[in-house]
């Protein structure tokens, strides 16, 4: 069986929310877990850089966006949420073939701002670890406004 149609860990769905930045990197997966949203994916060529590491890039989008959405689902917010700060440490790396997951822990969520975290991991091992701050949005306004 190739890597790519392994079915995902218990638990983990067809990630619902669709992208233009993500499209590429289908099938994504998503288990919600109280206020988090867990994203997940197997690692594919198309995930990895020239030195068949996940690529740093991917694993920067993913986490920031498992923590969004993670902060929208802990506050309820219809508005939605704009990242102003994202920090990401390389603990390892992940490899083609590995189960990647983004998961959040919550910092502080708050009317205005949401400070929350995401750990990634490579079939259970460390791989990089985000700390994000995110502005609340009021529903019908947008950023700056």
């Amino acid at each position: 069986m190739d890597m790519q149609t392994l079915p995902p860990p218990a638990g983990f769905v067809p990630h619902d929310r669709k992208s233009p930045l993500t499209d590429p990197w289908e099938p994504l997966y998503a288990r919600k877990a109280g206020d988090t949203v867990i994203l997940g994916l197997r690692a594919g060529a198309a995930h990895t850089n020239s030195r068949g590491f996940v690529h740093g890039g991917l694993v920067t989008a993913l986490a920031d966006n498992a923590m969004g959405l993670s902060c929208a689902r802990k506050l309820g917010t219809n508005g939605g949420l704009v990242t102003v700060n994202l920090c990401v440490d390389f603990l390892g790396v992940g490899l083609k073939g590995q189960w990647l997951e983004f998961d959040t822990v919550f910092v502080k969520p708050g009317k205005t701002l949401c400070f929350a975290q995401a750990f990634v991991t490579a079939d259970g091992q460390p791989c990089a670890r985000a700390n994000a701050v995110f502005r609340v949005l009021q529903e019908g306004r947008s950023f700056g406004k």
